[in-house]
């Protein structure tokens, strides 16, 4: 660190970072000075530090600090700049002491990269990083004394040695720690210290203590020291019960562990101290997940037994905070909190979700207004969550219907556990801390369960008792079963506490009763009580703006379709469109632009202006869109597909809306992103092979990580491409309607040049992989039909791709989804494939983007929830990530192909395609489309079976420049027509209409 010139800074686009040399331990020490200035960027020092890493070792240096809480990253870099490893503190809270950090080689984590090599064992240079985290801002970070030093491997285990204060002959300490459960230490009376030396220092992850019968401390504490001299507490424990005691004690490291218990009459009696390693304290997750493992089942969540779980979402429109219902019922109030879980005693037997059966469904099949529904020994309990309030102040409300079915009268039990569980499971690890969620203090008091010091549960009808527990108690399924007195508070250091509202019913044959919990998500004040028929008649309003009719076997995929808005609507924070509302609590324009063209069809065209309003004034100086923002601000990684998204997005959100305002005030936006683009395109169009011949990349969008399947190393995605191609025939049209006819000109001129690189290097990257399929990056000639599917929609590119090449994409992917759908051989998918409906329905696959839709609307879990995950498994219980629950991008695509199925504007002729995804089937039952948002208007058509007559009807609207066109479901067009209202006639299979109101009777 004394020579300040070998580190230069490092800073993302439009924040300032410098270093130079300040004060440090001893004498120089490097300083990073930086200013995030409002973005979600990051500000760095780098040098080149070519090092090989021993086999185990750890890196140190001093640190002190002035800057909020902020991410602090410390990366190593390899010689091809590819592959990066990387030490993580989220929130570091960087203080003005100097501080010793100490990385060990475990902590180190693969990062990003194209290697196969995941530990790290060389790097050639080093980089400090602070990145927003919950200050942001500007401020100052020293660094000095940076070493490495080698670390050798602990000597084989040495026995334990075990001795204690006192001892009968016939119990010695040695017994503890003998490994027989058969043997045990049992004390003299009075205070006692059993004392555990490991012979060197040792890691580890948590200790657990299984005691003697009746012999168990209830009160004692747990000190560490490395020499025997110096002693630190780390577990104080006040209400233990016996049994075994478990204790999290996470990257401990010591020599000698203590165990001090008070005085008793008795004595006590310790069966095995046990020393768990790193693993079992590994984190909270992993520490309850150990003790799931012995419990009885349903006394820990389905999560932490190694089963996936599902989950929906309730909030409001545009809420800032979002509750999580479980399948199994429990219930969790807003990100990270603690959770909500019923339990139901039935003759003196204690019922969890793992003993009944259960179903689920929705207000009116359809409405954001989850149930779950329990049934077993002629009790049922419905469990229904809604939200209320307005944004900033919402509510949750729960209702918990417990019935008698039996003919007889039965006294029943309803306990709600407070626990300190979160739905979001630990598999879900993106951007969101999962699993545990700390209760450190619990108690009742003025009508309202108070957790961590808030009032968060208020019952409208009062339990008939509280009790709380620490966690030495036990999980509740055993401290349920044991009378105890309901303390008044509780206080638990090791944050596990739990607690339960209880209710008695005495409830006669078919009697029912309600319990109802509002559930404040911002505050800690008693809210209002609204009432679920006054949410469910808002909601009702709000997803009916365009109404479907569908045939009878249908109703599943409209329903869906109703809930999916909500749900898109739901995980909104305001007007930032977010595809969930845990993982991906974060607003990508990729993402929104899709999103609001689904929203734009169903009539919300407010909430897309909203979005738009909100996310433009992100863009960075350079005229870069950010991919994504969060409430740190704008992010900086480069993802090129993004410009032309926002452009794509400012020009539909007109055409739906004509709010000429809006177009004025996206104006200076616009042009700073075309020229953006400019500068883009011409950086990639000076590359040239050693012959001098375009490379397969030439005059594209340069490679970035847009596409998640390149997040190892950027490419050069068609994604990309297509999306910025989109982007200039976007502008084009905004500067025409806008009347700057120089820009106009020179957008085409853009475009133009833009298009014909884009298809010379389609043409190229097929030629240089062999391939007869359009590919996902120029350098890989990868097969991506998903992500090649934005070329027909929402591009419309569809009659400029080689046709050859297209019909090969999308007949392989046939082929492969046939496979998959008939075998057992595959492990996951995402959904996002539903964007292959669209497609097909484009290529005039109407049976085929049917058997599609039949395969993925079997995958929604719950299937009465109407959702789906970001990733699909074949084992619905295996354990996994699966990004949030219900994902709005999944939902979005999922949409779109219905809405396509009923109309799509074809840009190829400029018509306006009506049911050209409706299979053979519809004509022969019938089926309308009443108000679907174009940007000709609104769509009204149906097709009404009537007696041995079919009659399609299409209401006026601003016809396109090409028309109006039914695209006959059948494979022929009718023999027998009468024209009654309009003109049209039929080329092929498609009824091309001229004039509009347009009816038609056919023969049946």
């Amino acid at each position: 660190m004394d020579d300040i010139s070998a580190w230069r800074s490092l800073a993302s686009d439009d924040v300032n970072a410098a270093v130079h040399e300040g004060r440090g331990v001893e004498n120089g020490a490097l300083v990073l000075e930086f200013d995030l200035a409002g973005t979600a960027g990051y500000a760095a020092a780098t040098r080149k530090l070519p090092t090989e890493a021993p086999d185990d070792f750890e890196i140190s240096f001093w640190m002190r600090g002035e800057s909020g809480r902020n991410n602090l990253e410390v990366k190593f870099v390899d010689a091809s700049g590819d592959n990066v490893w990387w030490y993580r503190r989220a929130n570091y809270d960087f203080t003005g002491e100097w501080r010793l950090v100490r990385i060990r080689k475990r902590e180190i984590e693969f990062a990003w990269g194209p290697t196969s090599e995941r530990t790290l064992r060389r790097f050639d240079s080093i980089e400090f990083v602070v990145t927003a985290g919950e200050a942001g801002g500007r401020g100052r970070l020293w660094f000095d004394r940076l070493a490495i030093k080698p670390l050798e491997p602990p000597p084989a285990d040495a026995r334990f040695i075990a001795t204690a204060s006192s001892a009968q002959e016939r119990h010695p300490p040695a017994h503890a720690i003998d490994g027989k459960p058969q043997t045990s230490w049992r004390s003299q009376p009075g205070a006692q210290q059993l004392q555990i030396d490991m012979q060197h220092p040792k890691e580890f992850g948590g200790l657990e203590i299984d005691w003697t019968p009746d012999l168990h401390a209830s009160a004692y504490g747990i000190e560490l020291s490395m020499d025997g001299v110096e002693w630190r507490r780390v577990r104080t424990v006040e209400t233990g019960n016996g049994g075994r005691d478990s204790h999290l004690l996470p990257e401990s490291e010591a020599r000698y562990i203590r165990i001090t218990m008070p005085e008793s009459a008795l004595g006590y009696g310790v069966r095995e101290v046990h020393v768990r390693d790193l693993q079992f304290g590994a984190s909270p997750n992993a520490f309850i997940a150990s003790l799931a493992q012995n419990a009885k089942r349903g006394c820990y969540p389905r999560a932490y037994m190694g089963e996936q779980t599902y989950w929906t979402i309730v909030g409001v429109d545009g809420g800032q905070h979002e509750s999580m219902l479980s399948e199994d019922g429990a219930l969790e109030l807003r990100k990270g909190s603690f959770s909500l879980e019923p339990v139901m005693r039935v003759d003196g037997e204690w019922l969890s979700w793992a003993d009944v059966d259960i179903d689920h469904s929705l207000a009116d099949g359809y409405l954001p207004i989850p149930s779950v529904h329990w049934r077993r020994a002629g009790v049922s309990l419905d469990v229904t969550a809604y939200a209320s309030g307005a944004p900033g102040a919402e509510v949750t409300h729960a209702v918990y219907r417990i019935e008698n079915e039996m003919r007889a009268p039965q006294r029943i039990t309803l306990a709600l556990l407070v626990r300190p569980f979160q739905v979001n499971p630990p598999a879900q690890f993106l951007n969101v801390a999962a699993g545990v969620s700390p209760i450190e203090d619990l108690s009742f008091a003025n009508g309202a369960a108070v957790v961590n010091g808030q009032a968060r549960v208020f019952p409208r009808n009062g339990p008939h008792d509280f009790r709380a527990a620490s966690f030495e108690a036990g999980p509740p399924c055993e401290w349920l079963r044991e009378p105890m007195s309901a303390p008044e508070a509780v206080h638990d250091e090791s944050g596990l506490a739990s607690g339960a509202l209880l209710y008695e019913f005495e409830l006669p044959a078919g009697g029912a009763r309600e319990v109802v919990l509002d559930l404040p998500l911002d505050g800690d004040r008693a809210p209002d009580a609204a009432s679920l028929e006054h949410t469910a008649s808002k909601w009702r309003e709000k997803l009916n703006r365009v109404a479907l009719s569908m045939p009878p076997e249908e109703q599943a995929v409209h329903d869906t379709l109703r809930t999916a808005l909500a749900h898109v609507l739901i995980n909104r924070d305001g007007p930032a469109l977010q595809p969930g509302s845990r993982a991906y609590e974060r607003s990508w324009i990729r993402d929104a632009a899709m999103t609001s063209e689904m929203l734009l069809r169903l009539g919300q065209q407010d909430v897309v202006e909203e979005f738009l309003r909100w996310y433009a004034p992100y863009q960075f100086s350079t005229g870069k869109i950010p991919c994504c923002v969060d409430r740190r601000g704008a992010d900086p990684i480069p993802e090129n597909d993004s410009q032309g998204e926002f452009l794509f997005l400012v020009h539909e959100t007109y055409r739906y809306g004509r709010n000429m305002a809006l177009l004025h005030d996206m104006w200076p936006a616009v042009r700073r992103t075309v020229e953006y683009m400019e500068k883009l395109r011409r950086s990639e169009r000076i590359a040239k092979n050693q012959v001098g011949e375009r490379k397969a990349f030439y005059g594209l969008m340069p490679a970035s990580i847009s596409h998640e399947g390149y997040a190892a190393k950027p490419m050069h995605s068609y994604w990309d491409n297509f999306w910025a191609l989109a982007g200039y025939e976007a502008a084009v049209h905004i500067a025409r309607t806008l009347g700057h006819e120089e820009h106009m000109r020179s957008y085409i001129a853009a475009r133009d040049d833009f298009r014909a690189d884009l298809y010379r290097s389609l043409d190229a990257a097929m030629k240089e992989h062999a391939i007869d399929y359009l590919p996902g990056a120029a350098e890989l000639g990868d097969f991506d039909p998903t992500s090649t599917t934005i070329a027909l929609s929402p591009l419309g590119e569809q009659q400029m791709l080689p046709p050859p090449a297209l019909h090969a994409t999308f007949e392989r992917y046939w082929a492969n989804f046939t496979e998959r759908r008939e075998s057992a051989d595959w492990d996951v998918y995402t959904p996002y494939e539903w964007r292959n409906v669209a497609a097909f329905i484009r290529l005039g696959w109407r049976e085929r983007a049917q058997e599609l839709i039949a395969f993925f609307m079997n995958d929604r879990r719950p299937a009465e929830w109407n959702q789906w995950a970001e990733v699909v498994g074949r084992e619905a219980r295996r354990s996994r990530f699966i990004g949030d629950m219900p994902h709005g991008w999944v939902a979005s695509d999922f949409g779109r192909s219905v809405l396509d199925m009923l109309a799509y504007e074809r840009l190829a002729d400029e018509a306006l395609v009506l049911a050209p995804g409706a299979p053979a089937r519809w004509v022969r039952q019938g089926f309308s489309v009443e108000g679907l948002w174009t940007p000709f208007g609104r769509l009204t058509y149906s097709l009404v079976v009537q007696g041995d007559r079919r009659v399609f009807n299409v209401e006026s609207l601003d016809a396109p420049r090409g028309g109006v066109v039914i695209a006959w479901p059948e494979d022929a067009a009718p023999q027998e027509q009468s024209i009654e209202r309009g003109q049209g006639r039929w080329i092929g299979t498609e009824m091309r209409i001229t004039e509009l109101p347009f009816t038609a009777s056919f023969a049946r």
